[in-house]
């Protein structure tokens, strides 16, 4: 991910496979309550549903933006 870098040594932002809810699927970062974090890449993708704009994905996070607000930045999707 550009721009983003992981400290090795803190837990606190890491890489996870998720299902997002994207209206958009142009956009590169998310609030905390639209990503879904799960266990596997499967998981994800098993959780998909287009029709209701929840799509499988690696993501990295969670980060706090300049707002204040929780963030995960997509690392790819999952298609």
């Amino acid at each position: 991910m550009k721009g983003i870098f992981i400290d090795p040594d803190s837990s606190v932002v890491g890489e996870h496979f998720a299902i997002v809810y994207a209206p958009r699927r142009t956009r590169g970062r998310f609030p905390v309550d639209c990503v879904h974090v799960v266990e596997s890449a499967d998981a994800a993708r098993e959780g998909a549903d287009d029709a209701q704009k929840r799509f499988a994905a690696r993501v990295l996070g969670p980060s706090r933006s300049s707002e204040g607000v929780q963030l995960y930045y997509l690392v790819d999707w999952l298609d």
